[in-house]
């Protein structure tokens, strides 16, 4: 099986350079667009289920990149939550504030833990191991799926070490229990 990864256009918060986390940011006009250029890479792909974050700039990303279709909603699939930060500008925190949340997680700001997000993500796994199907898309965010390529290849990094643009396609497979990076594809 195929687990088709897509990341959200551009949302508002990105165009701003905003902390965004659980907050519900609108696509702009250009994350519109970077949704249409994700349709062009998944076209042609028969999904046997389609799941988005229950955020609305993962929703119109899947509702665009895959015209008409029905999807089901999860928060599981959701960003990992910043907490207050939600909103505020991404220089306000220093460099090693964001190497702590990096490592750490964001519950010093009252939202989540690395540990609590990485058991979101597993939970997402194994839901999406159940599955019956060749194809599954899932859309989502890009820390969502940093952390779920750290889980599958076993290894820890930080920054900027892999870069996800909004609505970047990441495959990964999963046979014989084992899940296996397929393809890192960044939209330009």
């Amino acid at each position: 099986m195929k687990l088709w990864m897509v990341r959200h256009g551009e949302s508002e918060t990105n165009r701003l350079k905003q902390w965004t986390g659980w907050l519900d940011a609108a696509l702009t006009e250009k994350g519109e667009a970077d949704a249409e250029r994700a349709r062009g890479v998944i076209a042609g792909v028969k999904f046997d289920k389609i799941y988005s974050s229950d955020l609305s700039r993962a929703r119109c990303t899947a509702e665009i990149a895959v015209p008409g279709c029905e999807y089901e909603s999860t928060a599981l699939l959701r960003e990992i939550n910043v907490g207050s930060i939600a909103g505020r500008d991404w220089d306000v925190l220093e460099k090693s504030q964001i190497d702590a949340v990096f490592r750490e997680g964001y519950t010093v700001y009252g939202g989540e833990s690395t540990a609590e997000f990485g058991a979101r993500i597993d939970e997402f796994m194994r839901l999406v191991e159940m599955e019956n199907g060749e194809n599954i898309v899932a859309f989502t965010h890009g820390g969502f799926i940093k952390t779920f390529l750290k889980r599958v290849l076993g290894v820890e990094f930080f920054g900027k070490c892999v870069i996800s643009k909004n609505c970047m396609v990441a495959v990964f497979e999963y046979s014989d229990s084992t899940w296996k990076l397929h393809s890192w594809i960044n939209l330009d």
